[in-house]
């Protein structure tokens, strides 16, 4: 595919003062030996450093990354934003440019080309730029449900961008600029089993839970938040419909009609048997897990009168860093 137009009239590259031209790649971890040299491998091919953010891990995870050039800082895990911003605000990032790529994620040969060739030369108004992220699943790339494109904004001008402050679902937000859009091979490919995606979505939907009752009671300090310009049109339209609509449907009805939608209306059946898995397990288990763990801590804060006291409850039934 050749490149968009707007990167063909882009003017030479110009770097604002203080930084470095290139990009920095981040990568969170915590016993991630299993793909932590796949992905430092990849983010090697476009970038000037690759900075991997460890939570203390058990296995190889450090020892690998180090070994291939990735400069490896460790830090406390309390979640994926807080840990981003760590990165962001306490590690010297230097370049013009920071991505942030999950451990189990790839980055083709073809985007990485891509990055590597066109970003320098792009306007100083983009900020941000907005990646189409495909899922491998059992060994298959799920391609309906409405699962791809997943667009992402995971590249950004740093200083510019910042990590919203939620407990799940967090987006890159940029304050000023606009975003555009890079075609090539994104991929989340795990390579663990069923049961690591299921304990892994367990833990997600108490997180997922906790933000649904920030909504409701307050419970956070609000920050930065995800809009169509500031996060990519996809993320903005995604996140208003769960919060306006979603969110109020009663216990057990949105799982229901989201997985529904996806598996018949948006010809999730078409993706074979992976997708059968991966949509009953992340079209309905998962989202009907968000609202059991919501009325759950909903009761546990029922009887609480103040933030603080809602807030201890909530540390003690899930015990999370809150």
């Amino acid at each position: 595919m050749g490149a968009p137009s707007f990167i063909e009239a882009a003017p030479p590259a110009s770097v604002r003062p203080g930084y470095r031209a290139g990009i920095t790649t981040v990568i969170l971890t915590f016993d991630e030996e299993l793909h932590i040299a796949r992905a430092v491998a990849c983010a090697l091919r476009f970038s000037r450093e690759v900075l991997v953010v460890d939570s203390f891990s058990t296995d190889r995870t450090v020892e690998i990354a180090r070994a291939l050039g990735a400069r490896v800082v460790q830090n406390a895990w309390v979640n994926y934003a807080r840990q981003f911003r760590f990165a962001l605000e306490e590690c010297g990032i230097a370049t013009e440019w920071v991505l942030r790529l999950d451990a189990d994620e790839v980055i083709g040969a073809d985007l990485a080309a891509r990055l590597e060739a066109q970003v320098p030369g792009l306007p100083l108004d983009v900020t941000g730029i907005v990646l189409s992220r495909r899922h491998i699943f059992m060994g298959r790339w799920i391609r309906h449900g409405g699962r791809y494109p997943l667009r992402l904004l995971r590249l950004w001008r740093h200083g510019l961008g910042t990590v919203e402050d939620r407990w799940m679902d967090e987006h890159v937000v940029v304050r000023s600029g606009r975003t555009i859009a890079l075609d090539g091979t994104f991929a989340d490919v795990c390579e663990r089993d069923a049961a690591f995606f299921v304990a892994k979505h367990n833990g997600y939907a108490t997180r997922e839970a906790l933000d649904v009752l920030d909504r409701r009671h307050g419970l956070f300090d609000a920050g930065d938040a995800a809009t169509a310009r500031g996060s990519g049109a996809q993320a903005g339209r995604t996140r208003a419909l769960k919060e306006r609509v979603y969110n109020r449907l009663p216990f057990g009805v949105g799982p229901l009609l989201y997985f529904v939608w996806r598996y018949v209306f948006r010809l999730g059946f078409l993706d074979g048997r992976a997708g059968l898995v991966y949509h009953v397990l992340q079209g309905f288990w998962y989202r009907f897990l968000v609202d059991v763990r919501v009325s759950e801590l909903e009761a546990a804060i029922a009887r609480c009168a103040t933030r603080e006291e809602r807030l201890a409850a909530l540390r003690a039934a899930t015990g999370l860093r809150l």
